[in-house]
């Protein structure tokens, strides 16, 4: 049972010092017991009061580390039901399913397909990171066999999935090194798959025809010692399936319930006949509250918009995303080569350095701390005046790898130019296209 603030605050050192953000101590239990704060953050608790608060400052949804190596990854750990009142932590898992009667040469094919979609997207590389062996009835060598060949042949961590013990027992024995995912314990064999999740030390999935049914089997595996859970409340029905991950996110965020303080996985594979509408039962499922996310293959018009959705969702909603200010050179610039600048908004960035790469012209791109903005909201607030700007532009240093005194700027922030001369001595400042994907003409023309 989670402890209240008073509670926490009679077992914190009482000293008032203030290194952990807050004014007092009292503060500081009370964020601790609310998830806004972690007890790591106060410098002075004891080892005793640490055991003892470990429950109160654990996340609300247990975070559990899935897979292994360049994939690896972490789902869980989250503290709000919504993402405005803090943010996301760890972003939604995809994978795709195989069937362990899979010849090796279509899975060598899958796995080569599978591993080509990586997207670089405002800095992230983004891609997919598991694959679900689904037990087809073979035997445990055929799908030891398929486990062994995804965990050791491909960077994606394993899903094993199979009722039957025996089976699950040769995957994992094949795939340990990728730290698979065992899916699933239910009511018929929760024994003993828990027995093997906790003799292999692996994550577990349990699987249940309801919520209440999940509370029940989370209570026995945690009481055999398991942490490391996964829930599935069995739907595969749309409607049905968004109400459980909704109970279940509320029971544990904000009614304290432990039994369901796990991640959720979710099958859009099972809910659809085909691909088009599995990818948008996905996308709802990333936005409520799936934790994995199964579909029945990777296909690049389906992985990349639930990917870029992914990236949108466990995104700080109160930091936007920023590129570092300074001078980028693009295709090799030389010293007669132009000299464009804009804001640090790092989807403004990408986007411009995109289109100038695509140009082929050699160019320097100066990019000011805006805090953040795009270029128009940036100007609007006075976060790129022209006087600011000029500054910026005089201190960067990129008047010593040039030979001439020419800078161009947004057309959206035409406005500036003539404070920027004021600021700039003996500079002509250029008025470039209003929209990026003017660039390369306009730096093709000049």
């Amino acid at each position: 049972m989670a402890l209240t603030g008073i509670q926490i605050f009679k077992l914190l050192p009482k000293t008032n010092c203030k290194e952990c953000g807050v004014p007092t101590c009292l503060a500081f239990a009370m964020n601790l017991a609310s998830g806004k704060a972690e007890l790591d953050q106060c410098p002075y608790v004891s080892d005793e009061a640490r055991s003892q608060l470990a429950e109160a400052s654990a996340p609300p949804i247990r975070p559990v580390k899935l897979g292994a190596g360049v994939r690896a990854f972490t789902i869980g750990g989250e503290t709000v039901l919504h993402r405005h009142e803090k943010t996301f932590y760890s972003p939604t898992g995809l994978a795709a399913l195989v069937a362990s009667d899979i010849s090796d040469a279509d899975l060598e094919k899958k796995l080569a397909g599978f591993n080509a979609f990586q997207y670089e997207r405002v800095g992230f590389n983004l891609r997919p990171q598991m694959i679900a062996v689904k037990d087809a009835g073979k035997g445990k060598e055929a799908f030891a066999k398929v486990a062994k060949t995804i965990a050791e042949k491909s960077e994606f961590g394993v899903i094993l999935m199979t009722e039957d013990v025996d089976v699950m027992a040769a995957g994992a024995e094949a795939a340990g090194l990728k730290r698979p995912l065992l899916y699933a314990a239910t009511e018929a064999n929760v024994d003993a798959m828990g027995a093997l999740a906790k003799e292999k030390g692996l994550p577990l999935a349990v699987k249940a025809a309801s919520v209440a049914g999940l509370i029940t089997l989370t209570d026995k595996l945690t009481g055999m010692g398991l942490k490391d859970l996964v829930l599935d409340a069995g739907a595969r029905e749309i409607k049905q399936s968004l109400q459980d991950n909704v109970t279940i996110r509320r029971a544990s965020l904000k009614q304290g319930n432990r039994s369901l303080g796990f991640p959720i996985i979710t099958f859009p594979c099972e809910m659809a006949d085909n691909l088009a509408v599995e990818t948008m039962i996905a996308a709802m499922h990333i936005a409520k509250y799936g934790s994995l996310v199964v579909l029945s293959d990777f296909t690049g018009e389906s992985v990349f918009p639930l990917l870029v959705e992914r990236l949108n969702i466990y995104t700080d909603p109160q930091r936007p995303m920023t590129q570092t200010e300074g001078i980028y050179p693009i295709n090799n610039p030389d010293e007669s080569s132009p000299v464009l600048v804009t804001t640090n908004f790092a989807l403004t960035y990408f986007i411009v350095s995109g289109e100038i790469e695509g140009s082929k012209m050699p160019a320097w791109l100066l990019v000011k701390d805006s805090e953040g903005l795009s270029v128009m909201t940036a100007w609007a607030a006075g976060k790129f005046a022209g006087d600011d700007v000029g500054m910026f532009i005089k201190k960067s240093g990129i008047a010593d790898k040039i030979n001439h005194k020419e800078v161009i700027i947004p057309g959206f922030a035409a406005a500036i130019a003539g404070d920027m001369e004021e600021e700039l001595p003996g500079w002509t400042v250029k008025v470039g296209p209003r929209e990026a994907a003017h660039i390369p003409a306009f730096l093709k023309s000049r």
